[in-house]
């Protein structure tokens, strides 16, 4: 239930009149004066005129006690508010984590983030608030009561609900005019910038790619770097920080329908991305099942980890990259054509584990790397991978490069072209090392390089830890 016009009004009157009762010196227009400056220090956007009520009461040393227990809205939240009870549905929660206090003592806290007809907003849970019994199975698009909760801002000023040791969270089973999650998810064509948890769906689009960063902190992640084309027929790029693969189906095929729970827009180089992080959720039409699938050998390489990576071709021409995490593959090389049972298949990435297996087979359907050359004129930036032959014009150039997080990191460069056309071609850290053993006047076949707007807004061709350089004379 939500307040009223004249329900606010009636029980801002009721709580005026309990404080002019208290403070008889003062008068209406003293209040009011006093509502305005608070407004006008804290900032009107946060704050009623009721919600600055219970602040000059508790600044003049007189209690309101008597508040009116009706349930709120999220767009009636106010810093300061105490005891609220409000209706909502379930957009996403995140998981608990342990911090620390300045004097070394441990608390936990866990967020979530809800909505309503009008608004969205996080609940921050405290101590053992954090693991209220149930709450590790609630879904997108529940109904739940938050219960005595109060409200605080976080670094931006906007409201958060907390739950803490007096406050409580239980499921709801009441009918509600909330609308479902269905209702509030919107085609990711129609997204803009600087907004905050949204509900988008769209139908895969490219390689799904689970890729290893180093924070600023040193600390090691994963994310995982997918695209969704929209309505429009146009892709927009999606970056899930410490994304876990576990939740995903085994197998997901392009074009499979998706939809990302809790993102937000940001402005990348080449338009709106959308970004999102563990706590978001991923929902991809898929299947547990997975079938073989045969594929010659073009490239056979190691990464820093010992893992074998291979990029291999399938006989409709779909380049793949494959990552042998058990090594049974160690065996095989370039040219060979192989059967594989993979572990999980998403989209062109495929991964091998110990419930993998792999064969070598006979199979001349499969197309060699002779069949595989794109011209430069028609390389498009996006996450399709590229082969193409050309001739070296300008020797590489090896530079170290200074990173925001303070990290030197090598790239090198060569300039390249073929009968269409002129490109660079760039490699980062370990790829930069493969460039160094060529020189100009050479001709080359490249094999698996991905195709990106680079600093200076024209095309550029970068290296993978998949790719494969070849001399050709």
């Amino acid at each position: 239930m939500h307040i009223s016009i004249s329900e606010y009004l009636s029980e801002f009157e009721l709580l005026l009149n309990k404080l002019l009762e208290q403070k008889p010196e003062l008068t209406r227009s003293d209040i009011q004066e006093m509502i305005n400056k608070k407004k006008e220090k804290i900032g009107a956007g946060y704050l009623t005129d009721q919600g600055a009520l219970f602040l000059i009461a508790s600044d003049l040393g007189a209690s309101l006690n008597e508040q009116l227990k009706v349930e709120m809205g999220l767009k009636d939240l106010y810093v300061g508010a105490k005891e609220i009870t409000l209706e909502t549905r379930v957009m996403n929660v995140y998981p608990a984590k342990q911090f620390s206090r300045k004097d070394g003592s441990q608390f936990l806290l866990r967020t979530m983030t809800v909505y309503d007809s009008d608004s969205r907003a996080k609940v921050k849970l405290w101590d053992e608030k954090a693991n209220l019994p149930g709450i590790e199975n609630l879904k997108p698009g529940d109904l739940i009561k938050i219960i005595k909760a109060y409200v605080k801002s976080d670094m931006t000023g906007t409201p958060i609900i907390n739950v803490g040791s007096g406050s409580t969270l239980e499921t709801s089973e009441t009918q509600s005019d909330i609308p479902t999650l269905d209702s509030i998810t919107e085609d990711v064509s129609l997204i803009k910038e600087n907004q905050q948890n949204l509900v988008v769906t769209g139908t895969l689009d490219g390689n799904v790619r689970i890729i290893e960063f180093t924070n600023f902190k040193g600390q090691r992640g994963k994310a995982l770097h997918l695209q969704l084309k929209g309505k429009d027929g146009l892709s927009k790029r999606i970056v899930l920080w410490n994304a876990d693969e576990s939740v995903f189906p085994k197998m997901i095929t392009l074009g499979a329908k998706t939809r990302l729970i809790g993102v937000r827009t940001k402005k990348g180089q080449q338009g709106i991305e959308l970004h999102g992080d563990e706590g978001t959720v991923i929902e991809i039409e898929g299947t547990e099942v997975i079938q073989p699938i045969a594929v010659r050998i073009l490239s056979l390489t190691k990464n820093d980890s010992g893992n074998i990576l291979i990029l291999g071709i399938e006989q409709n021409k779909r380049l793949v990259n494959i990552t042998d995490y058990a090594n049974i593959s160690k065996d095989l090389k370039v040219g060979d054509i192989i059967e594989c049972m993979p572990t999980k298949m998403y989209g062109n990435s495929i991964t091998l584990e110990n419930d993998s297996f792999v064969r070598k087979i006979t199979d001349e359907r499969i197309p060699s790397i002779s069949d595989l050359r794109t011209k430069i004129r028609d390389i498009k930036p996006s996450d399709s991978l590229y082969c193409i032959e050309a001739i070296i014009l300008k020797m590489p150039e090896r530079r170290e490069v200074q990173t925001k997080t303070g990290e030197s990191v090598s790239l090198s460069e060569i300039f390249i072209e073929d009968e269409t056309g002129q490109i660079w071609l760039k490699g980062w850290r370990n790829q930069a090392r493969m460039l160094d053993n060529f020189s100009q006047g050479e001709i080359i076949a490249v094999i698996g390089v991905t195709a990106k707007v680079g600093l200076e807004g024209r095309t550029e061709l970068f290296l993978t830890p998949f790719s494969n350089i070849i001399k050709k004379n």
